[in-house]
């Protein structure tokens, strides 16, 4: 037997899983192993974390992975050793080591946390479902206790896709827990406009909806500290709150920084159209932990979007590279963003420049096609709809409706 590794679960992860299964079933090489390793035993629709619902964000990779033949194991992984294809981990069992034949490197991506006082203590995030479904019981906890200074006030922190949605959502988080009344949202970034990075194009839609759900901005500042009972400013400003939501940027999984060769400035690995990794042989990654010139011009940016076909090709690959055939190149030609903006409904816009195509309940329309059955994988149990969704193609750009 030979063994095919695949660390994380996530988007690109579980989809790499699938993708080298279809593969070994279309080859029928019976002597491939594949294996997937996640601190989790679940796949996380990481992308739907914000969202007033949580009950279906977590599927069970049993559900998943057991049709198609793919072992999978908890675990957190401590090191990876290129030289002597090792993986090392700690499980409920102790430390292991396995190794491998072929290496998928998908841990992802995770918040960044600067060593701010307080933040670690009193901060929320919604990186994980985990600390989903913490913000969710403390919100709960808040719309049970009694009034209190800044019990119905929430601090977003990063003013970027995850905070705007996170912001946009919370009128809904707080009616559902049981917050009605006199409430607060406030959004805090240290660039001078909200969506910074987002685009010109776009940005009066994003501040035209956080007017309309009152949620309200502080621009221009910085988060000097962090307490059970408040937020500090760089401006001096001392906001009375007992829930500070931390969504100020992203960077690759820190394991992606002890293996050699080059990354980009987020951490992410450098890939090759096959999603192979320059001068590991043997290792492929993909997603949020990788970095892949997609058409000729444009890195890939950390999203499901860019993670699921990356993943699906990785899978492809690993197993045409061990069985000696050729090995598919990504392209992807289209980039589209789909801003989700609560009650107010969404942002749709299309191309790197992020012209604007809809927006509010049409944009909304194609967000819930998206969040609730596009990034999904079928969870008929069926192998061959597993391996039907998991073929090395590229989906064509998601539904609009009344577009422009």
């Amino acid at each position: 037997m030979v063994r095919i590794i695949v660390l994380g679960a996530g988007f690109a992860g579980l989809w790499a899983a699938i993708g080298a299964a279809r593969k070994r079933d279309q080859i029928g090489a019976a002597d491939i192993d594949i294996h997937v390793v996640d601190r989790n035993p679940y796949h996380n629709i990481r992308v739907r974390n914000y969202e007033v619902d949580l009950s279906e964000v977590a599927i069970p990779l049993g559900q998943v992975l057991d049709p198609i033949g793919v072992s999978h194991g908890i675990g957190e992984v401590e090191a990876i050793d290129p030289a002597r294809r090792e993986v090392s981990l700690l499980t409920s069992r102790g430390e292991e080591a396995l190794a491998y034949d072929r290496l998928v490197l998908a841990l992802g991506s995770e918040v960044m946390r600067p060593d701010i006082p307080g933040l670690a203590e009193h901060g929320f995030d919604v990186d994980s479902y985990a600390a989903a479904l913490r913000l969710d019981a403390h919100l709960t906890s808040m719309g049970h206790s009694a009034p209190s200074p800044g019990r119905a006030t929430v601090v977003v922190v990063g003013a970027g896709f995850t905070g705007i949605e996170v912001a946009a959502e919370m009128p809904d988080r707080l009616t559902r827990a049981g917050m009605t009344g006199s409430r607060r949202i406030i959004l805090v970034d240290p660039n001078p406009v909200v969506g910074a990075t987002i685009g010109e194009h776009a940005r009066p839609v994003i501040e035209t909806a956080l007017s309309s759900l009152e949620v309200e901005t502080r621009l221009g500042v910085r988060v000097e500290a962090v307490e059970a009972a408040g937020i500090r400013l760089s401006s001096g400003e001392v906001i009375a709150t007992q829930t500070v939501v931390w969504c100020a940027g992203m960077r690759a999984s820190p394991l992606a920084a002890s293996l050699p060769g080059a990354r980009d400035r987020l951490g992410r690995l450098l890939v090759n159209p096959f999603m192979q990794v320059a001068d590991l042989p043997g290792v492929f990654a993909a997603g949020d932990v990788a970095s892949s010139v997609v058409d000729g011009l444009h890195p890939t940016v950390m999203s499901c979007q860019f993670a699921r076909p990356m993943g699906r090709f990785a899978g492809h690959n690993v197993v045409a590279d061990l069985a000696g055939q050729p090995m598919l190149p990504l392209r992807i030609d289209w980039y589209v963003t789909v801003l989700d903006l609560g009650g107010w409904g969404a942002l749709y816009t299309e191309g790197w420049d992020r012209e604007v195509r809809t927006t509010g309940a049409a944009a909304k329309a194609t967000k819930q096609t998206i969040n609730c059955k596009r990034i999904y994988p079928p969870l008929t149990r069926s192998k061959h709809d597993l391996f039907a969704a998991a073929a090395p193609t590229v989906q064509a750009p998601p539904p609009t409706y009344g577009a422009r």
